[in-house]
């Protein structure tokens, strides 16, 4: 249904509005009073173009549908009530198949039950007027099989287009996963390129050495597990300020861990220097035994904080660690 355009279906149902209108004026000499007729023919005009009208593309609103079904009730009675039951009227029952084609476009248009309750009414009132052989010969038949045509391909296109779009959103899944894993075998191709750039050096020395390091060789590998580690674990955190400020504060004594938790992927590059700038000169200017520098949760007006805690001294009488820095870099600058 998509591939035919929206204006031929609107043309076609035009087409077949027109036909039955013509219908109607050609067998006006067929019904006890023109007048009725006439006034039938207007509104099943006016109602044609209603069901017909696109509405900004939204589909047919509820109030016009059950207009329309209340109009295919009054055209039924102006027109019926001007022809006699028992006679062969041909073409002068023109409502019949009028009405079938307004009760399909309804049905198209995503109004199931008024359609099935259009169709019920003309079917009943039909058998009651002029009997079951007469329903038939006047064309209720055709206009039943007309609304029920529409309503078993409607379901089917919904279905298929419902299929369609499970389809479409496994698709895309399937790219982001795709995209995913790809994003991960580069990172981790790129870690490992950077481990064994900056550690195989070291771990080369340590072979030639077989395991016995001076005092000095086992603090320069402490100082490059940790530039791993931070790597690893700190991400968004560290680039090369960071990452010496980190290397000095490790060589006073301090122990320096970098935790990203992701929540400041978002932000732009401009805001990650600035924030990591400041983690930098956090760094630098902090004294005291553990630092811990972490990514604030997304919902949070920071985007860094930065915690420095120190042990008691012994025989304070204190069990709890001293806070020795508390600072949160916000998400963005103030001005």
């Amino acid at each position: 249904m998509n591939s035919i355009p929206r204006s031929s279906l609107i043309a076609l149902a035009a087409v077949f509005s027109v036909y039955h209108i013509a219908r109607g004026v050609l067998t006006m000499g067929v019904p006890t009073h023109p007048a009725p007729v006439v006034v039938a023919l207007c509104v099943y005009s006016a109602t044609t173009v209603l069901v017909l009208w696109p509405f900004g593309g939204r589909g047919l609103p509820t109030w016009a549908a059950a207009l329309a079904f209340s109009c295919t009730v009054v055209i039924t009675l102006l027109v019926t009530s001007q022809l006699d039951a028992t006679a062969d009227n041909g073409y002068a029952t023109w409502h019949t198949n009028a009405e079938g084609t307004l009760l399909t476009i309804i049905m198209v248009r995503g109004h199931k039950m008024m359609a099935a309750a259009g169709t019920l009414f003309l079917v009943i009132y039909s058998v009651v007027w002029c009997g079951f052989v007469g329903s038939a010969q006047i064309g209720v038949t055709g206009a039943v099989a007309w609304v029920v045509l529409a309503y078993v391909m409607t379901g089917a296109l919904q279905k298929a287009e419902a299929g369609a779009a499970q389809l479409m959103d496994a698709e895309r899944e399937a790219v982001r996963w795709e995209a995913a894993q790809h994003a991960h075998r580069s990172e981790r191709r790129e870690r490992l390129e950077t481990a064994s750039r900056i550690a195989g050096p070291m771990l080369r020395d340590v072979v030639l050495a077989n395991g016995r390091l001076t005092d000095a060789e086992r603090n320069q590998a402490r100082l490059l597990e940790a530039r791993l580690r931070d790597d690893i674990r700190g991400r968004a955190l560290v680039n090369d300020r960071v990452r010496d400020a980190a290397l000095a504060a490790r060589r006073r004594g301090i122990i320096v861990q970098l935790l990203d938790e992701g929540t400041i992927d978002d932000l732009d590059a401009a805001e990650q220097h600035r924030v990591l700038a400041r983690v930098a000169e956090a760094i630098d200017a902090a004294e005291t035994e553990r630092l811990i520098v972490r990514t604030a949760p997304v919902r949070s007006d920071a985007a860094v904080t930065i915690v420095g805690v120190s042990t008691p001294q012994p025989g304070s009488g204190d069990t709890e660690d001293d806070v020795d820095v508390w600072l949160e870099i916000p998400r963005s600058e103030r001005r």
